[in-house]
Order: structure tokens, then sequence, then C-alpha cells
């Protein structure tokens, strides 16, 4: 089972006049993993979808949504999957990668069968996120030992954070898409600090290894007009490209980044000087 939602893109000047529940109703994404579902947000952000699958009694297919008006989900699009639960298996037209935990796997535009499956004695947990496609290009499995290791920040500033480049053109040919997981090294607590904005692409943020009765404080908006959504483990949020993305935990935990929009340059940001934020 295959459920949308369709999220529409916000003028800045409006958002800084919505309440919590308003900013919470249109940027934070609650609720991503339901029992023998694929549950899925789009985005009109560079068109950006986010979503979960999670297999428990039964296999689960990637079936086309009403948004996408295609006969399958990766007509025009591209896919990138990463596992953030127990071993598990994403078959692509019939051939199966099996994704253990924190790997990713790139699916390419034109695949027609994406089936989530369990292996035996394992939850696998699939983070997804996907973006238009003009090109072909094959499925490639990520692991772990293939990701682009950033070492970041200073215990100093509770910052210290390992950087994994997973889907990325240094890694992986794509058109647009490109993810990655960051995790903070414990006592460190503030990610993507000092921020950045980059109005060329947007970004999608899924907190994750969060421990449980602790909570993220995800900073969003212009860097002169901040404001937060206090967020769960297992919840993602839509970042506009107009906004910084940043965020505190009251405990350590894992955070995954997905993008998609103008250029492939991960570099291509605009840095704000912690102490002119407002």
């Amino acid at each position: 089972m295959t459920n949308s939602e369709l999220r529409y893109a916000h003028h800045p000047n409006d958002v800084k006049r919505y309440t919590t529940q308003e900013l919470r109703e249109h940027f934070l994404i609650p609720e991503l993993f339901k029992n023998d579902e694929i549950n899925l947000t789009y985005s009109m952000y560079d068109r950006f979808i986010v979503g979960g699958a999670f297999p428990v009694d039964k296999d689960l297919q990637l079936e086309t949504i009403d948004d996408l008006k295609a006969e399958n989900f990766l007509d025009r699009r591209e896919l990138g999957v990463i596992n953030v639960g127990g071993a598990g298996v994403v078959e692509v037209d019939g051939q199966d990668y099996e994704l253990n935990h924190k790997e990713a796997l790139y699916v390419g535009k034109g695949t027609k069968n994406v089936i989530f499956k369990r292996k035996a004695g394992e939850q696998p947990i699939f983070y997804l996120n996907s973006a238009p496609a003009h090109k072909e290009f094959p499925t490639k499995k990520v692991g772990k030992e293939d990701a682009e290791v950033v070492h970041l920040g200073d215990e100093k500033y509770a910052n210290k954070r390992i950087l994994n480049k997973l889907i990325v053109n240094s890694i992986v040919e794509t058109c647009q898409l490109q993810m990655g997981m960051t995790e903070l090294v414990a006592g460190n607590v503030w990610n993507t600090m000092p921020p950045h904005t980059h109005a060329r692409r947007m970004e999608a943020y899924f907190y994750f290894d969060l421990e449980e009765g602790q909570t993220i404080s995800h900073f969003m908006g212009q860097p002169d007009e901040t404001r937060h959504i206090f967020m769960k483990n297992h919840q993602a949020v839509l970042s506009p490209e107009w906004s910084i993305h940043a965020g505190a935990g009251t405990s350590n935990y894992t955070f995954i980044w997905g993008m998609a929009g103008e250029n492939l340059d991960y570099g291509d940001m605009d840095k704000v000087d912690p102490d002119n934020l407002k």
C-alpha cells in the first residue's frame, strides 16, 4: 500500500507569520513508518519526495501516485534508499540488493518495479528520497565502506560529527538527487552549525538514532527570521531553498540529508556566522 500527501511551497514573508502549529503542518513530516505501508510526502520544493517503507508482514511494492501522472513511479524520477533498521532487501526489476543498517541504494529513472522486503529475523526501516530525473543511470548500492567520510566540528562547540556522503556525484551518477548521513559523536548535539542556505537546492532532514524521551530542536527560516520545530525520532522536515537548516538535540543522534535542485555541487552554500543569526 502506497499513501501520499501533497505539500505546497511557501514564500518566506508568509512563513514568518506562521504559528507553531502552521509551521509543523507545512514543514514537519511526523509519521513516515506504518506497518506494511509506504508513506510519501510530495513537496513542491523542487518536486522532492520524502517517504518511508516499513515491510512487517508482507513485501511492499512502490506504486505510482496520482500526483506523478505516470504509469510507474520511476518513469521520470530517480530514487535514493537508506536503511535505518535491521537488514532488508530491495528488489529492483527482479534483482535483489541486500541493505544492512545505514547502507544506501540508488535506483535510476526508468525502473519498473521496486519492492521492499524483510529478511528473516530482521526488521528493516527504509527511508526514501526521490527527485525528477532526465537521464537513466544504473542502480548502485553504497555501503558505509564506500562512503566519502568527512570529520567536522569540535567538541568545544558541541558539534563534532562524522559526515558520510553516500549518494553524491563523486560516488554515484545521479541527475540531481544527493543523500548522505551525519552522525553526532556522543556528547555533541549541534548539527550544521555554523548554518547555511543554498538557493540552488532544497533539502530535507530525517532524524534517527535519538534516545527515547529526548528531542531535537530543528532550526529553519531566513537567517534574520529564524523559527524552530521540536522533533522526535524518525521524523523528517522540509527545508526550503531560502531557509537555514540546523538542529540541536537533548542527546546525540544521526540524521540523513537529502537534496535536489539546480546543481550537484555539495559545496555550493551560503554560510551564515552564528552571531548573525536572529
